[in-house]
């Protein structure tokens, strides 16, 4: 079985997913061939010692080898698993910031709002070149993508190839850590199950696993009593719509907050990409990248006025202490239903609606459960989402589809109306400025738009 990693010089994501790949027994006895993939050879040859030394240590019969070419990576691949970026919080720091200049409260600039809109153009080229190669050199392969935007990268490859893909995020898996904090169970004692888009969903069904008593009234008291300061950055945001909407929501403040006008309140913001504009353009050439952070509270505002720089550990100095152990990354669980025909626990994956949450269009990518029939993903079918978290849900896929219509159509003005049905954004003519504004900053990166 050829397994292909593409971004594979990513030392998280690569590195994650071989030791997954490697510690699987299903896939063993299938024969595993490993196959990185980067357009960084130096990255990439790292992390081809790496996998060859976790294959020594494990005594693993698994194969592996590394290419800078798509064409080779993919040809006859079974599964193409990926995570890419092009200069990441460069861009990520104009998508956050320049929208904020125009007035527009947007809360983090990744997935929703104005960046995230604009953060999906320019990985629907590169995303879509690796899908018209497996079209082309693979067409039975599963595609598993990690990068994002999530739902809007998915969606543009399902209405613009033929190629079956799946898109995986760990986001799930935080709510459900916090619905388990929150109940004081533990986390293998529930029984849940969520649905929405990725980074907006929705906790539909929390029971106990052996009895199954609806633990959502427990939820909701425990949730009145608890303090309000306990965990505010993560769960402040999620406490609120739970209380006026009814479920629990997931993942967390930052990633929710993109998708509502009024997060700003919940998600402070004053220090992500901090700098001080009469220093002149952050993006010029030469000029740092202001820093993010995850969340206000990971600052290190208790460092050095100036902290010593200290040299990059090498790849296998920097993987050394991880652990072999499995994460809790769905992409393994997957390929050993599909290609081993071993049934995992699929809690959240992202692909075409097909019925799964009622009133929402076939074509919509949603996040939802899923299982596997004939070698295929298929979602679950769900109860209907409350009317005030399916307009908000509804109304996402409205936005992501005139997206990848304005992509596929190179067209100013479907992009134009993406951003303009956003909830963060209220005004017209700053909302022009805006989108000229960064169509002139990533002209080098973005598609041709008129």
């Amino acid at each position: 079985m050829k397994v292909t990693l593409i971004g594979a010089g990513s030392r998280e994501f690569a590195g994650t997913i071989i030791r997954d790949l490697l510690l699987s027994g299903p896939i063993a006895e299938k024969g595993l061939d490993i196959v990185l993939m980067d357009i960084a050879a130096g990255p990439l040859a790292e992390m081809e010692e790496y996998a060859r030394s976790v294959i020594g240590q494990l005594g693993h019969a698994a194969t592996v080898s590394s290419t800078t070419d798509l064409d080779t990576a993919v040809t006859g691949a079974d599964f193409v698993v990926t995570a890419i970026e092009v200069n990441r919080y460069h861009y990520w720091s104009q998508d956050f910031t320049v929208p904020r200049k125009y007035g527009f409260r947007q809360v983090y600039g990744e997935n929703g709002g104005p960046g995230g809109l604009f953060h999906a153009l320019r990985q629907f080229g590169p995303l879509l070149e690796i899908a018209r190669a497996i079209e082309r050199l693979a067409p039975d392969a599963l595609f598993i993508n990690f990068s994002n935007p999530e739902h809007k990268v998915c969606e543009a490859i399902t209405r613009l190839t033929n190629v079956k893909v799946v898109g995986l995020c760990h986001g799930y898996f935080q709510g459900a850590r916090q619905v388990s904090a929150l109940l004081e169970r533990p986390l293998d004692e529930l029984d849940l199950a969520a649905a929405g888009i990725n980074h907006f969903t929705w906790f539909q069904r929390i029971r106990d696993r052996a009895t199954g008593e609806d633990l959502y009234p427990e939820l909701r008291e425990r949730e009145h009593a608890a303090n309000w300061v306990s965990d505010w950055h993560e769960v402040g945001l999620s406490r609120i719509l739970f209380r006026r909407f009814g479920l629990w929501p997931s993942p967390s403040a930052n990633h929710i907050g993109e998708y509502l006008s009024w997060a700003d309140d919940y998600v402070p913001a004053q220090l992500q990409y901090f700098h001080d504009p009469a220093d002149g353009s952050p993006w010029r050439e030469g000029a740092e990248t202001p820093e993010w952070y995850y969340e206000i509270r990971f600052a290190d505002t208790d460092r050095p006025y100036q902290p010593a720089k200290h040299a990059q550990k090498s790849l296998q100095d920097a993987l050394a202490d991880r652990p072999l152990v499995s994460s809790e990354e769905l992409a393994i669980p997957i390929i050993e239903w599909v290609a081993c025909g071993v049934e995992r626990d699929l809690p959240a994956v992202n692909v075409p609606n097909r019925g799964a949450i009622p009133g929402l269009p076939d074509d919509m990518v949603v996040e939802v459960a899923a299982t596997v029939e004939d070698g295929r993903l298929v979602p679950v079918p769900v109860e209907p989402l409350p009317e005030a978290v399916f307009a908000m849900v509804r109304l996402q896929g409205s936005i992501h589809k005139l997206l990848v219509e304005a992509y596929a159509e190179e067209s100013k003005a479907k992009l134009l109306q993406a951003v303009l049905l956003d909830p963060v954004v209220d005004n017209h003519n700053r909302a022009v400025a805006m989108v000229d504004e960064l169509l002139e900053l990533q002209k080098d990166i973005l598609p041709p738009l008129h």
